[in-house]
């Protein structure tokens, strides 16, 4: 290994014509100028001189050590070989992917050491982050330029560019020294307000403010360079990260050059001239006790200032060394992700070197005072420290205790004139505390009060804690209720004064109102709840049995009013019930009670003397109103609603029984369509007592094999083969013959019974597709089951679901539950767990009659689903209708973007079958396939007979 160092050009030109130009091995030019032409013309006779040779060059406002402004070096290395890749525009790249290129260019298994030059600030720690270490030697050493220098690579000048420069060899040995010299000065600040490299607040004032008061104008007009010297330091991980102040905007903001998050704090920090020399001196004896064949040292602008005779003296001393600047420097090795360094002296070796090449080096003292004040600010710094503690907790017990508290607090003197206020008692009673020292507390009362405060002000005086309830006006006039404390301030055992808290009731004594109004009356509509409604109907019943008159009460419901809240939200939906109710008090008589039941249910008291025909006409009346189309948020919805009328003595003697024979009529014009009015009559008990029949039947249905179940078989769209089969439930009873499914499925949900028939389903869909996998030796044969909302939403089903594979020997894979969108978004947090449980399980998921709903789309991509069932109606046109195949389209897309495979349900015709075969739909299911039909009548699909 040899080396050249010239602090001339035209002694660069001459040297390297007289040593260096038949030199063997790999070359390493450096060159470091303020004249940018010079530099140029150096690296273009360099590179036209050396073709292989791998060059840098800076040039700009430099700090340049010594009598001259123009550094050169040329190393040539005989053992080692050197690899060099410059690339420009690096700001525009990812730190990722420019790592992975630098590391594919000129990292290599040998690797010790490379070198990174920008002149783009902000790219380079988050490169040397992403860089690799080749191996446990390596080291990565990276200079940034500062603003308006230029760097050049052999090719010319690079625009926010970086020279990336490795060295690798066996034999080559690299030894790396930076240490932190930065000493913590001063208080730490808390950010309170950042935004990435942006301070915008310390301690909540604006941070600029801090840079004024403690480092002066000097050093913000020397930015960025001066921000090196004293950089803020952040504490991480038992570490300091330093922070270099790197500009001050106009709003007040500080930009420094590295991340920092508010609630992190910062200190303000000084190159420590003491442990300068101290690292220099370490770095001495190191050189002198190991063999040194070349050493470069890299330092960056923190060395400039008053350090900088101590640098020149020090740079001196190590005569052999190469000294470039740079504005920051960075190391990177296998102790550290990235660190800033004042300075990075790094010493290559190529194989063994004598002890004769062993320096004595002889490191001059720092200047005469230095050390003696880094002694005085470091203890100094230390003082204030603890001063400022000791401070804090004095001031934090008093703000807890007096400018903090909620309540107001203020104190007196003994002639009760007002020594002190907190921020509650402004904020609260609007008084500015300017204007309300020093002046008499009973000022601020009610005349009517004055004698009772006074004499619980004196009582406490005399020792006696005072406690009362009292109305204080604000100072705009607004009267508030506090609940008062006055408690005696003692000095030297002497009483002074007396302090007051006042906890501010008002709102309470407003709560407790509301509370009692909302025992009785409905908050969002303002109607007399039902308890309300009770009252009033009891004492107009018991007056109209005593009058022997009649009463007419009618229950009101909206039909589908759930759509709206699913389909804009509850608060709109309040807001649309508001509406409708300020309509249909438009046309009710004088003396009608209208109250809420509850929901979307309402209920109807007629004055007395009302006949049951002028009752139907108000209830068609109500029906037109609600029916007209309702505005919200520029949208028009159409509702209707159901009523029902009951009237004593004719429909029943009590008030239970009126409201359910209202209910029966109500729930029968709603089963008629809605939108329409039904008076109770007896046939609707006649209908009662079915329903109430259909329910006995039905408890027995499973333990007397009435339940059956019909398999329909799920076909591959492209292939033809029975991929699965879709399970259906179907009751067969003695009394009332084929029920479908629409008829007791509701009926079931509502009594509770859909559990015990689901599990059923479960274990016989699952046993009767596992004898289908034995018989025809497909094991991927899977069955498809519904599976209702209330159902899914029981707490045993994930155990239903495993008990019935487990019974079976079915794979979870193989079991497929079918779930409506509406179901899956019921109770969304509930749902989302049992649906990770089926999914962990290995149980699939298919959305039935996906589309039918509001928020599929929306919530698609949350719920773990492995299938979507398009629903019929998209496909029953689909052929026809360029619209919905347009919307199938968008579906089977959606769905295979997702990883999902969909089915169309509803397949009628061959003319849809081919048509979703040209859409790309994985699995369709229809009577043009093959209809509902018993297990031992499907056998010959699933077997692939048919």
């Amino acid at each position: 290994m040899r080396s050249l160092r010239c602090r001339h050009a035209e002694e660069l030109y001459r040297l390297v014509e007289d040593d260096f130009s038949a030199l063997p091995g790999s070359l390493f030019i450096q060159v470091a100028a303020d004249d940018e032409e010079q530099v140029r013309h150096t690296v273009e006779l360099a590179a036209r001189r050396w073709p292989s040779a791998h060059l840098v060059g800076v040039a700009g406002s430099l700090p340049i050590i010594g009598e001259t402004t123009f550094l050169a070096s040329v190393m040539s290395m005989a053992q080692s070989s050197v690899s060099s890749l410059a690339l420009s525009a690096v700001d525009s790249a990812h730190p990722t992917e420019l790592a992975a290129q630098i590391a594919e260019a000129v990292i290599h298994e040998e690797t010790a050491l490379l070198l990174l030059f920008t002149d783009c600030r902000a790219a380079l720690l988050p490169l040397l982050r992403h860089l690799p270490l080749a191996n446990e030697r390596m080291t990565i050493v990276g200079c940034t330029l500062p603003d308006g220098c230029a760097l050049f690579s052999r090719d010319g000048r690079l625009d926010k560019g970086v020279v990336a420069v490795s060295f690798s060899g066996a034999s080559l040995r690299v030894r790396c020294f930076s240490p932190f010299l930065w000493e913590p000065v001063g208080l730490a600040f808390l950010v309170t307000k950042s935004s990435d490299q942006q301070i915008g607040e310390l301690d909540g004032q604006k941070a600029s403010l801090y840079l004024e008061r403690y480092l002066g104008k000097e050093f913000i007009d020397r930015l960025p360079f001066s921000g090196m010297e004293f950089p803020f330091v952040v504490e991480r991980n038992g570490y300091y990260d330093c922070l270099p102040i790197i500009g001050m905007g106009e709003n007040g903001t500080i930009t420094v050059n590295g991340h920092v998050s508010e609630g992190e704090k910062v200190r303000f920090a000084y190159m420590h001239a003491p442990s300068f020399y101290s690292s220099m001196h370490d770095l001495t004896i190191q050189t002198a006790k190991q063999p040194v064949g070349d050493m470069m040292f890299y330092y960056s602008t923190a060395l400039e200032g008053y350090t900088r005779p101590m640098l020149e003296g020090m740079v001196s001393a190590f005569g052999k060394a190469t000294s470039f600047p740079a504005m920051e420097v960075m190391v990177k090795d296998a102790y550290t992700t990235g660190r800033l360094g004042a300075f990075a002296a790094v010493s290559l070796m190529e194989g063994a070197v004598s002890t004769q090449d062993r320096p004595t080096l002889d490191i001059p003292q720092p200047p005469e005072g230095i050390t003696t004040l880094a002694q005085l600010m470091s203890t100094s710094s230390r003082d204030m420290e603890r001063l400022h503690a000791r401070l804090q907790m004095s001031e934090q017990r008093y703000k807890s205790l007096f400018e903090h508290n909620t309540d107001i607090v203020y104190s007196t003197d003994l002639h009760g004139h007002f020594t002190s206020v907190n921020p509650a008692f402004e904020r609260v009673l609007g008084y500015r505390k300017e204007e309300i020292l020093y002046t008499n507390s009973l000022k601020y009362v009610h005349s009517s009060d004055i004698p009772r405060v006074t004499r619980y002000f004196y009582r406490a005086l005399r020792g006696n804690v005072q406690t009362y309830d009292l109305e204080i006006p604000t100072k705009s006039g607004e009267r508030l209720l506090f609940q008062m404390k006055n408690i005696p301030i003692i000095v030297d055992g002497k009483k002074v004064g007396i302090y007051g808290i006042g906890h501010n009731i008002t709102e309470q004594k407003k709560a407790e109102e509301k509370i009692s109004y909302l025992a009785y009356y409905d908050p969002d509509t303002n109607l007399p709840n039902r308890t309300k409604w009770m009252e009033l109907f009891s004492k107009q019943l018991k007056r109209a049995k005593q009058k022997q008159q009649k009463v007419v009460i009618a229950l009101i419901d909206l039909d589908r009013f759930k759509w709206i809240n699913d389909s804009v939200g509850h608060y709109a939906g309040d807001d649309i019930l508001r509406q409708l109710v300020e309509r249909m008090k438009r046309v009710l008589p004088a003396g009608a009670q209208l109250g809420r039941f509850h929901g979307d249910k309402f209920c109807l008291l007629f004055p007395l003397k009302t006949s049951a025909g002028a009752a139907t006409e108000t209830a068609l009346q109500l029906v037109r109103e609600v029916s007209k189309p309702t505005v919200y948020s520029q949208k028009e919805f159409f509702i209707t609603a159901s009523i029902g009328l009951a009237v004593f003595p004719d429909d029943g003697a009590d008030e239970h029984t009126l409201l359910r024979h209202a209910d029966m009529a109500m729930n029968s014009a709603k089963k008629s369509g809605g939108n329409r009015v039904e008076r109770y009559c007896a046939q609707m008990n006649e209908e009662a007592v079915h329903r109430l029949e259909m329910d006995s039947y039905l408890r027995k249905a499973v333990e007397k094999n009435e339940l059956f179940l019909c398999y329909q078989p799920i076909v591959n769209v492209r292939t033809g083969a029975v991929i699965a089969t879709e399970a259906l439930i179907r009751w067969r009873n003695p009394q009332l013959g084929l029920v479908r499914p629409d008829e007791f499925i509701p009926l079931a949900e509502e009594t509770g019974w859909i559990h015990e028939i689901g599990r059923w389903v479960l274990q016989t869909a699952c046993q009767q597709t596992k004898r289908w996998q034995e018989m025809t030796g497909n094991d991927k044969l899977a069955i498809f089951v519904n599976v209702s909302a209330v159902q899914f939403q029981h707490e045993r089903f994930v155990d239903d679901v495993k008990r019935a594979l487990k019974q079976s020997n079915l794979s979870p894979s193989c079991l497929h539950l079918e779930l409506t969108e509406h179901s899956m978004l019921r109770h969304l947090s509930s749902t989302m767990r049992t649906l990770d449980e089926l999914r962990r399980l290995g149980v699939g998921i298919a959305v039935d009659d996906f589309g039918s709903g509001y928020s599929s789309f929306h919530y698609l991509k949350q719920l773990p689903a492995t299938i979507l069932k398009i629903d019929r109606a998209f496909i029953e046109h689909l052929h026809a209708n360029a619209s919905d195949a347009a919307i199938v389209s968008a579906m089977i897309t959606m769905g295979r973007g997702l990883g999902l495979e969909t089915v169309a349900e509803g397949v009628e015709t061959l003319e849809q079958l081919e048509r979703l075969r040209d859409l790309q739909c994985s699995y369709a299911q229809g009577y043009a396939l093959c209809p509902p039909l018993m297990a031992e009548e499907v056998t010959p699909y699933v077997a692939g007979q048919q």
